[in-house]
């Protein structure tokens, strides 16, 4: 064979084209192997559908992230005059940042540093362990935050312990609650294999609750949610920056109610206007056309089989003439009310409602970016935490066999019984709907799956040379279930979880348009169900929005989840090649 000369330009040297059997022993031209899950997600990647599922899951997570800094209505920065004659400068959206909302952002720059420097040259970390790792802090953090959101209700309600009274007295309490959480956190985080050495995982244990427990301080005291920037502005009093969407989810009004997208603010004053201007026009052209809407009456009469069809007749008549009139004055006069309509109530500063407002006055376009977090939340804790249970009963039901496994199948027979729709609307009558109470309940019931397949394939595993050479050299239990033995059956578990997460969305979907979702939060299934108001008029725009975000988000998972189950496939792998 013939190979290709090497070029004479500095840097590295160009592989041949083709190379000799002696070239290849010399390792010239080698590729070098890549992994299972490495081979399986080229595959994935290279069917289109599945490229569409991840990129509009990405998007979906993006705005998850970063929608408290894309649609607020608090300004990034306002400039307010005060009644002394000083300046005031400070951020609002800054304040209005809640710790789950900071530490998302700081995880989200923190995993785009990790994934995109390169570690694995500098310190040798795989992508499994710079996943590991982030997973551990994203859980140590979560922990943290739960825990100081259930601290503060219980200090902050009326009736507590005098200690507590005390306590909630004190100036320095955030800091000092946040100091007390952290220390919890580390005490239970450290003991985690994120590193060998204990001092090694107490270190990155401490520092992960110096961040969080930075961002529970900070964000300890969040001032109420008033919206009064705007009147300010237009008044000449202040000056402010907005962000890409300036309304938030829950920033509301009476006259707002209902607007279709395009809309701005000042559109109800306009619209009373001309509905006011434009009734006496109506009422004089019908006045004017009275004589020949009775001429046309009589004349409909004339041709009728029988006095009662003559009523009719004559009615229709009279309406068609009436309803010209009105036609016609509408078409003259109505482009010049709207105009004189826009110069009496200009836009001023607000912007438009992109995909308009819904029955109480909020915008749709920012309820719908929010909602992209509750989604992706249930989805992703609720099923994580299937997969965690699931795969430890099923990995004890597949290592031991037996009576165990026969006991745990039954177990897992009745937590299958259990209709998860009907137990969540029992508990929301009973427990307080919020976001964590559905992630435990979906996750703590639809674990079967991740547990049935577990237990298959450690069935099909316990037999094979490698667990019986680790039984053989003495390693615990832990360590030949979960460390030898998970990583080559826990393949079907993760297919099972893509799909599992659409479900779970689509579950929290149903109980918001139920309106037994989390109370105050926003929700696609909420907006679906606010399509049809109180008097059932259908307002398009309430239920396209959401309805597709619902549509597309769990119709990706399931796509995603197929793509994957067809690339680990070893029939159709063995068909491909």
């Amino acid at each position: 064979m013939t190979s290709t000369q090497p070029s004479s330009s500095p840097g590295p040297r160009p592989e041949p084209a083709s190379v000799t059997g002696v070239q290849l022993m010399q390792g010239i031209g080698v590729r070098e192997a890549r992994g299972f899950w490495a081979d399986a997600w080229s595959s994935v990647l290279k069917q289109p559908r599945a490229v569409l599922s991840l990129t509009w899951i990405g998007l979906v997570a993006f705005f998850a992230v970063f929608a408290p800094v894309l649609a607020s209505g608090h300004p990034v920065w306002f400039t307010e005059k005060l009644a002394d004659g000083s300046q005031r400068a400070w951020s609002p959206l800054a304040s209005s940042l809640s710790s789950a909302d900071i530490l998302l952002l700081v995880a989200t720059l923190v995993a785009a540093v990790v994934f995109v420097l390169p570690i694995k040259k500098w310190m040798g970390w795989t992508v499994g362990r710079r996943l590991g790792l982030l997973l551990a802090s994203v859980g140590q953090g979560a922990v943290m935050v739960v825990v100081a959101t259930a601290l503060k209700g219980y200090l902050e309600q009326r009736e507590v312990p005098p200690w507590a009274a005390a306590w909630r007295a004190r100036p320095g309490l955030p800091w000092e609650a946040a100091a007390v959480v952290g220390a919890l956190s580390v005490m239970i985080f450290a003991w985690l294999p994120t590193f060998r050495t204990l001092a090694a995982r107490l270190s990155f244990a401490v520092l992960v609750a110096v961040i969080a427990g930075a961002a529970i301080g900070a964000s300890w005291r969040t001032p109420p949610e008033v919206f009064s920037y705007r009147q300010k502005v237009d008044a000449g009093q202040a000056q402010a920056v907005w962000t890409l969407v300036p309304w938030s989810p829950v920033q509301r009004g009476t006259n707002l109610r209902l607007l279709e997208p395009g809309s701005d603010p000042s559109t109800p004053d306009r619209d009373a206007w001309i509905r006011a201007e434009f009734r006496p026009l109506v009422a004089a052209a019908r006045e004017k056309a009275g004589p020949e809407a009775e001429k046309a009456a009589e004349a409909a009469k004339v041709d009728a089989p029988s006095p009662r069809a003559a009523e009719q007749l004559a009615r229709e008549a009279r309406e068609r003439v009436l309803a010209e009139a009105e036609s016609a004055v509408r078409a003259q006069a109505l482009p010049e009310l709207e105009k004189r309509a826009l110069e009496k109530f200009p836009k001023g500063t607000a912007p438009e409602f992109v995909m308009g407002t819904d029955g109480i006055g909020q915008d749709v376009l920012s309820q719908m970016m929010y909602a992209c977090r509750l989604s992706i939340s249930i989805g992703l804790v609720s099923t994580g935490l299937a997969v965690v249970i699931g795969v430890t009963i099923g990995a004890i039901m597949g290592y031991f066999g037996g009576w165990i496994d026969t006991l745990l199948f039954r177990i897992v027979e009745i937590f299958m019984a259990i209709p998860v729709l009907f137990l969540l609307i029992v508990a929301a009558a009973v427990l307080p709907r919020n976001t964590y109470v559905m992630m435990m309940i979906i996750g703590c019931v639809t674990w079967t799956g991740a547990a049935r397949f577990t237990r298959a394939e450690f069935m099909r595993l316990r037999n094979q040379d490698f667990v019986q050479a680790a039984q053989a050299v003495g390693l615990p239990l832990r360590s030949v279930l979960f460390k030898h033995m998970l990583p080559n059956g826990v393949t079907p578990v993760l297919v099972d979880a893509s799909f599992a997460i659409a479900a779970a969305i689509q579950i929290e979907a149903v109980l918001s348009y139920l309106a037994l979702g989390p109370a105050e939060q926003a929700s696609w299934g909420r907006l679906l169900a606010s399509a049809t108001n109180e008097v059932g008029e259908f307002k398009w725009w309430m239920a396209i929005f959401p309805g597709f975000a619902i549509f597309l988000t769990a119709l990706s998972y399931n796509i995603l989840g197929e793509a994957l189950r067809d690339a680990i496939d070893p029939k159709l792998k063995k068909a491909r090649v």
